[in-house]
């Protein structure tokens, strides 16, 4: 069983770290500099940072042209949604 607290602190955590990593690597784009992988933004998104990552991404308007993060992104958004549905739904995370 996982707290909630502990888990609500987790999805916060990872929400706000691919936020201003998308942020930075922005930033990195614009100063021409070495660049944050793909591979880390999307792994980011992946471990339910999809809703930081994709408001990051229209926020810095970053990587909006790219079909993997247009689409990639809310489709693995909707993937996180429901992965936190089915960990409610069988009492992975504890609501107490």
């Amino acid at each position: 069983m996982i707290d909630l607290k502990l888990f609500l602190a987790y999805i916060l955590f990872i929400n706000l770290l691919a936020f201003a990593i998308v942020g930075y690597d922005k930033y990195l784009a614009k100063a021409l500099k070495w660049r944050i992988s793909e591979n880390t933004l999307l792994f980011l998104s992946l471990i339910f940072g999809a809703l930081g990552t994709y408001i990051g991404m229209y926020k810095f308007r970053h990587k909006t042209k790219k079909v993997k993060f247009t689409l990639g992104i809310p489709l693995i958004l909707i993937v996180n949604i429901i992965l936190i549905y089915f960990l409610f739904k069988y009492n992975i995370v504890e609501i107490s």
